[in-house]
């Protein structure tokens, strides 16, 4: 669930570090702003610098053969990217777009990994950190593989409340629920079933729709009839 502060204090990988050597890092990073729909990153880029999202909202994205957009995840405050490219010296793999205005902090590959040498216990974090991403990306490959267009889209919900929702009672609400275009793309369906889904999720009183808000009204419930 989501932070409430845009200091790497908060990001997991640095939140155990002395408070000074935070004060380090920030001198040695720069912040840069990035307006809505701006790259970030783009996929075959070559892979310099870590991306820290102090605020704001991104997209990760490929692009397949026939142009068509797959959203792999969406990330927010406090997350980081690009880690891979540091780490392994290749290309980035992805594209990263800004979906709403975002303040970003970036470490330059050479600093981050004198850190990881300096701070060992960073790596334990990011180790932790990657497998969570790819047990999330082994239960979205198997929800587009195996479930019908119910299971897609309720995947995704369940994704977007995880790493952005406010629960309380049992309920959790999502503020900003991502477009339908957008949701689309994450699922691998269309914009009308997306639609036509939240609308049978809300008469089934699974959800609660109230503009770009949604609220899933008993999240252990819904979460259970989709897994």
């Amino acid at each position: 669930m989501e932070t409430e502060s845009n200091s790497l204090l908060y990001v997991p990988i640095f939140a155990d570090l002395p408070l000074d050597t935070i004060a380090q890092i920030e001198k040695i990073g720069i912040k840069k702003s990035y307006q809505k729909d701006q790259p970030i990153l783009l996929e075959e880029d070559s892979g310099n610098a870590l991306f820290v999202i102090l605020s704001g909202k991104v997209k990760v994205s490929r692009s397949s053969n026939d142009g068509r957009e797959v959203i792999l995840t969406i990330l927010g405050e406090s997350d980081f990217f690009g880690e891979m490219a540091i780490l392994d010296g290749l290309a980035r793999s992805a594209n990263v777009i800004a979906i709403e205005e975002s303040d970003v902090f970036l470490l330059q590959r050479n600093d981050f990994l004198q850190l990881l040498q300096d701070h060992p216990e960073i790596s334990i974090v990011l180790l932790q950190e990657l497998t969570s991403r790819l047990r999330n990306a082994d239960m979205k490959i198997k929800a587009l593989s195996l479930k019908d267009a119910e299971g897609k889209v309720a995947t995704v919900l369940l994704q977007i409340a995880e790493y952005s929702g406010k629960i309380k009672n049992g309920v959790v609400e999502i503020d900003k629920l991502p477009i339908q275009q957008d949701l689309a793309n994450m699922a691998g369906t269309s914009r009308e079933t997306i639609s036509r889904t939240l609308h049978s999720f809300a008469k089934r009183g699974f959800v609660e729709l109230d503009g770009n808000k949604l609220r899933i009204v008993n999240f252990e419930e819904f979460k259970e009839s989709f897994e």
